[in-house]
């Protein structure tokens, strides 16, 4: 159902940039602002230690959602993040480059990986809802040819993306399967985000 402006008072933040998060709720009919939540990843990953990915991705996720809480107490603020996880339990981050997306694209090619996405809603500087969900990636084997064409035709568009793809578009070359929700790829578990708006009544029921 469409929201309705006259029984929701509550104002719903994405704190991300993130451009499919935004198409995301924009497709599924969601009222809400982006605000970049101004948070050093690296800094916060280095400080949260040694996590499981699951909690580390929840832990980012917060971390965005309480930043611009504190500016908008108000607002429910949507925090999100997403993390691949290649088989030995590495962690892929967002590439800083070319040369490093291409090294990430050998490494995963051939093999499975686990996409971690998490969303942490906070309202007045304090997390009232969170969910974590993970689908597993099925990466065929990829040629040096391939990843060069890949990158040729990716490159930047892709910088911003954990496990250097856009399952939405020219990424989806990359798998032979892919199992779990479609939204988990894209960055965040949409389905009980939507529960919980409806639940707020930010969404009709």
């Amino acid at each position: 159902m469409m929201p309705n402006p006259e029984q929701s008072a509550l104002q719903l933040i994405l704190a991300s940039q993130s451009a499919s998060r935004r198409a995301m709720l924009e497709a599924a009919g969601v009222p809400f602002v982006a605000q970049a939540p101004m948070v050093d990843e690296d800094a916060a990953k280095a400080a949260l230690g040694d996590v499981a990915p699951r909690d580390l991705a929840d832990a980012l996720a917060e971390l965005k959602a309480l930043k611009v809480s504190q500016r908008a107490p108000q607002a429910l603020v949507l925090g999100s993040d997403s993390l691949a996880v290649l088989e030995d339990g590495t962690i892929l981050s967002k590439p800083r480059d070319r040369e490093e997306a291409a090294a990430h694209l050998a490494m995963m090619s051939g093999k499975r990986h686990d996409l971690v996405s998490a969303a942490v809603i906070a309202e007045g500087g304090q997390a009232v809802w969170r969910h974590v969900d993970k689908a597993r990636m099925i990466v065929r084997p990829l040629s040096p040819a391939f990843i060069e064409a890949y990158l040729d035709a990716e490159w930047p568009a892709i910088a911003g993306c954990v496990g250097c793809y856009r399952i939405e578009g020219p990424g989806v070359q990359l798998f032979s399967r892919v199992e779990g929700s479609q939204f988990t790829v894209l960055g965040m578990p949409l389905l009980p985000l939507l529960g919980y708006l409806r639940e707020r009544q930010v969404l009709l029921a």
